[in-house]
């Protein structure tokens, strides 16, 4: 088992968790992201402890260390059965560490994620943001992970080539990867651990802004394709209204050309795991009739509001397409691009 952990201007907590991890004979690869002359002393006195130490000429960001660090370790540890993460800031703690690393060595294919509760006197931020991503990506990925930014995980060797396929290169390569490992089927395993911030976190190098953005932009694509069918569904209607005087005939072509624009999306955009090199079989059956179905509660829906509550047309579309997001979703998302676990 190794510890791979990637660090970034790293105070004294490196040097006391490195101690503490070779005290149980573990095998410990650091990546010095581009810290700078004034922090080599921390990494030679890490290397005085026997961890091989690899280092950026300038920062690259915590994915690229990661990268960097999984394929260190696939290259010159072969013998290795698999990989725990850990931050370099203090957060997780030598306990932990070695649940996390127990848990990886009884899975098969999961990975180990350390959860951290949220309570007791944590950052509002950091509160925040964790709320806000555990729904987007509930939302996203269909499973539901109580901490999605720790940086404690235990993933298997076999796994190890898998991760540097992942896109990503700062914050968002860790969201990048449980998302495409959940739309690969992988089975992601929490244990809850202790939660531990320093003061005003001020060893966490998280811009908020920024990396928020980085990380929040993979949950989002499928309300991009879904506006982007819809405006183009929106606007067809009419057209082809006008054109053949007919609502039936308006909503099924319009419906079919936005249809087969938001499959491509979907498939290639939103679903997509790098992950996942076989196709789906029956995927375009399920979704075309998933789309017939749509159609029909479409057109009724659009008769009711029109021709029963006299709405008028354009009010009465937006209605409906509100109402029928959340079906689509939910049927793309658990039945048409559902992935197979792979325990």
């Amino acid at each position: 088992m190794t510890i791979l952990i990637p660090a970034y201007e790293p105070n004294n907590c490196l040097i006391r968790l490195v101690h503490e991890l070779k005290e149980q004979g573990v095998d410990i690869v650091v990546v010095n992201d581009g810290s700078g002359p004034a922090y080599d002393p921390i990494f030679q006195e890490v290397k005085t402890c026997g961890c091989t130490v690899i280092s950026h000429a300038k920062n690259e960001g915590k994915g690229c260390a990661l990268k960097s660090g999984f394929s260190y370790i696939l290259e010159q540890m072969q013998e290795n059965d698999g990989v725990v993460t850990a931050d370099a800031d203090g957060q997780h703690t030598l306990r932990d560490i070695l649940r996390v690393a127990y848990e990886l060595k009884l899975a098969h294919h999961a990975i180990i994620l350390g959860a951290r509760r949220f309570s007791g006197h944590v950052p509002m931020r950091s509160i925040v943001g964790n709320v806000a991503m555990h729904g987007i990506f509930t939302m996203a990925s269909g499973i539901s992970i109580a901490d999605t930014q720790t940086g404690l995980r235990g993933i298997p060797a076999t796994l190890l080539p898998l991760m540097l396929r992942i896109k990503g290169t700062r914050f968002e390569y860790e969201i990048n990867m449980l998302l495409d490992l959940a739309n690969a089927g992988y089975s992601l395993k929490e244990i809850y651990i202790d939660t531990i911030y320093t003061p005003r976190n001020e060893s966490s190098h998280f811009r908020p802004l920024i990396d928020s953005l980085r990380v929040l932009f993979p949950t989002l694509r499928f309300c991009t394709a879904s506006l982007a069918a819809a405006v183009a569904d929106y606007f067809l209607l009419f057209i082809f209204q006008w054109c053949f005087h007919s609502l039936l005939i308006g909503v099924i072509l319009a419906r079919t050309a936005s249809s087969s624009v938001q499959y491509s999306l979907n498939r290639y955009f939103c679903f997509h795991s790098n992950l996942m090199c076989k196709k789906q079989p029956h995927r375009a059956i399920q979704y075309y009739l998933l789309v017939v179905g749509l159609l029909i509660f479409n057109y009724l829906l659009l008769k009711f509001f029109v021709d029963i509550l006299q709405l008028w047309l354009p009010w009465a579309k937006v209605i409906t397409e509100c109402l029928l997001f959340f079906i689509s979703y939910t049927a793309q998302r658990f039945v048409v691009f559902k992935r197979p676990i792979i325990n």
